[in-house]
């Protein structure tokens, strides 16, 4: 029915349907959002962090994101590509593909080295051609990335039963996913780019519940087994042919110092062909897991264990509750299934 008008319906009623509620409504909903927009206003008084609106001047983080899934296409160019265009030439759509995540990038990377209100000042010629030297050493670092990659790939087909193909892996891994994400962030973070790369990560930890800091050392053929739950702090050192499975932290013991920790040591070394199972939790800078060693599901260790060792729980006891409340307690047999927690 149109408000303000009159109908006549059958039997002799007849209806005037209001013309001002509508109207009523709308200009309330108006007072309602002019208030709040006032009262938001009146609350960015340049007092806080948080006030600053100099939103053209910041790293894009969408933009990042976008950068990172270009990157993919160069990664693995089988398997990712932009849907939106038609190239048939391989030449061709690389370079179309390298174009655009140079240009997007070095202006990122500009924005990146100007924002921070610590450090020494650049000027804009400065940052024009710092941020182009910086993208050029990174497309300069792609194939390491590649035979890094490529090898991660590997570890997790050789360390997985449950992968039929390498394809599957590359599909459907979101541990393959942290790690690829983790090594292009990782040679920005070695170039001295600010944030960009911590955004990278970041973005890898939201998609794939895997926090991976872009300061972290990590070797060839790391494989994250399950993934989810995974954090590598910042000053990790990770060696070769490592293993991990779901739920490990490999932390700082204690961050309660706050800034005047930055740049000291705060993560546990992994030497090579570590196998760290789920729910572990290893910490502290001064930390070493000795090569060949096997840290079983679950454990907690702040402090360096040798070459070659088998680290596993004391066997933990079970609680039962019967139907009487009667409480029964058994300690649980720990056998190799139990030290093999995945």
């Amino acid at each position: 029915m149109i408000p303000g008008v009159r109908f006549l319906f059958s039997g002799g009623c007849d209806i005037t349907i209001p013309g001002g509620i509508e109207t009523m409504n709308n200009k309330i909903r108006e007072e309602e959002i002019d208030s709040i927009v006032q009262l938001v206003l009146s609350d960015l008084n340049g007092e806080k962090h948080i006030d600053t609106l100099n939103i053209e001047n910041k790293p894009d983080k969408m933009e990042v994101q976008t950068i990172v899934n270009h990157l993919f296409r160069l990664i693995f160019p089988g398997f990712y590509r932009d849907r939106s265009v038609k190239i048939y030439h391989l030449k061709n759509s690389i370079a179309v593909t390298v174009e655009d995540i140079f240009f997007h990038l070095q202006r990122q990377i500009n924005l990146a080295l100007g924002f921070l209100e610590s450090g020494e000042k650049m000027t804009e010629d400065e940052r024009e051609q710092e941020s182009y030297r910086i993208c050029h050493a990174f497309f300069g670092k792609l194939p390491k990335i590649r035979e890094y990659v490529e090898l991660d790939l590997l570890a997790a087909y050789d360390g997985d039963p449950a992968a039929k193909c390498l394809e599957e892996i590359v599909l459907a891994y979101p541990g393959l996913t942290a790690i690829m994400v983790y090594r292009l962030a990782h040679e920005l973070y070695l170039l001295g780019v600010p944030v960009i790369p911590r955004i990278m990560t970041e973005y890898a930890h939201s998609e794939t519940g895997v926090d991976i800091h872009p300061g972290a050392t990590i070797g060839k053929s790391f494989f994250i087994d399950h993934a989810t739950g995974i954090v590598v702090g910042e000053t990790s050192v990770i060696g070769n042919n490592v293993k991990i499975y779901q739920g490990v932290t490999i932390g700082a013991l204690s961050t309660r110092g706050g800034q005047k920790l930055a740049g000291k040591k705060r993560h546990p070394t992994i030497e090579d062909n570590v196998t760290i199972y789920s729910g572990a939790s290893i910490l502290g800078g001064d930390t070493v897991i000795g090569a060949d060693s096997v840290i079983g599901g679950n454990t907690f260790i702040t402090s360096s264990v040798p070459a070659g060792t088998r680290v596993s729980m004391k066997n933990p006891e079970m609680e039962y509750r019967t139907a009487g409340n009667k409480r029964v307690t058994k300690e649980v047999e720990q056998g190799e299934a139990w030290f093999y927690v995945i």
